[in-house]
Order: structure tokens, then C-alpha cells, then sequence
């Protein structure tokens, strides 16, 4: 009698095995499906996809070579931003320490390329007089921002709008 009630309780263990399994392999497939639908649904959709196929057969004639590759550039004189020369100079404390900046200009108006130029310059004598410890962490770099648009402010004189930092490494 006690052999024919663990035999019972063993086939009731089994069942529950048994079910869960089932269970979680069929919420598995439903979040599988799920999810499909639901990046079928936000994945954005390509209307140039059959430009883009059709890309490879114009540059057989010479045409791709004219298109440039990547993304556009966000300086053009139409838009008024200036992408100015990558600054890279030593600091003042530690020498030894280099610091690259690329920084772009955008105007109110038309840009004037000889008053980037003027900006280019004085952003880099500024940088020459700049210590590491004067830039560290974020709240430095937030200071070190703030300082190079009042210089840019005075020099353009109210002509640059924004001053956009690209790039800002120290080696």
C-alpha cells in the first residue's frame, strides 16, 4: 500500500514537471511572436529600398563615384556652421600633457570665414594657458565651454550663435 502511494505521488511529480515545461515553452513561442510583431511594427520602414538595390548598377557606369559616402557634413556655408581646424596644442600645467579640440561655429547670419579664422587663433592661445586641474571632471569642462564661448562671444561680437564642441581629447 505504501509502494502504491509513492508510485501515485511520483506520477503527479512527473505531470508538474510536465506542465511547467509545456507552460514556459509556450510563453516563450507567444513573447517570440510578440516581439516580432512588435519590431515589425516600430522598425522604420525603407521607401529608397529599391534605389538602393538599384545603386550598384550605376556605379557599373561611373555614377556612385560621384556620391559621396556616409553622412552628410553639418558644416556648410548654406547653414551657416563653420567647421574650424582641429586645435592641438600642449597645456600650460602639465606640459606635457596635449590636448586635441575640434569645435564649429554656427552664425546668425552669412559666416564670415576670416572671423573663424580670428576665433581659430584665439581658442588656441587660450588653450596654451589652460592647466589640466582647471579642466577635470565634468563641472571643468562645463567651465572650460562657458569660457571659450565668452571669448567667442567678444571676438565675433554677437555674430556666432552657438559654439559646438565636436571633439575634446587629452593625452
Amino acid at each position: 500500500m505504501a509502494d502504491e502511494a509513492q508510485a501515485a505521488d511520483a506520477k503527479k511529480k512527473k505531470n508538474g514537471t510536465i506542465m511547467v515545461i509545456a507552460g514556459v515553452a509556450i510563453l516563450t513561442v507567444i513573447g517570440a511572436g510578440g516581439g516580432w510583431v512588435v519590431g515589425g511594427m516600430i522598425a522604420p520602414k525603407d521607401p529608397n529600398a529599391q534605389a538602393h538595390q538599384a545603386e550598384p548598377a550605376a556605379g557599373e557606369h561611373g555614377e556612385a563615384g560621384k556620391k559621396e559616402e556616409g553622412l552628410p557634413h553639418i558644416s556648410t556655408e548654406a547653414n551657416g556652421v563653420v567647421l574650424l581646424e582641429p586645435i592641438t596644442t600642449n597645456l600650460a600645467y602639465p606640459s606635457e600633457n596635449w590636448i586635441r579640440l575640434e569645435v564649429a561655429l554656427a552664425f546668425k547670419g552669412p559666416p564670415e570665414l576670416t572671423l573663424a579664422e580670428n576665433i581659430h587663433q584665439d581658442i588656441l592661445a587660450y588653450m596654451r594657458t589652460v592647466s589640466l586641474q582647471q579642466i577635470e571632471g565634468p563641472r571643468g569642462f562645463q567651465y572650460l565651454k562657458d569660457d571659450i564661448k565668452e571669448r567667442v562671444d567678444l571676438r565675433s561680437q554677437g555674430k556666432v550663435a552657438k559654439v559646438m564642441f565636436r571633439s575634446f581629447v587629452i593625452e
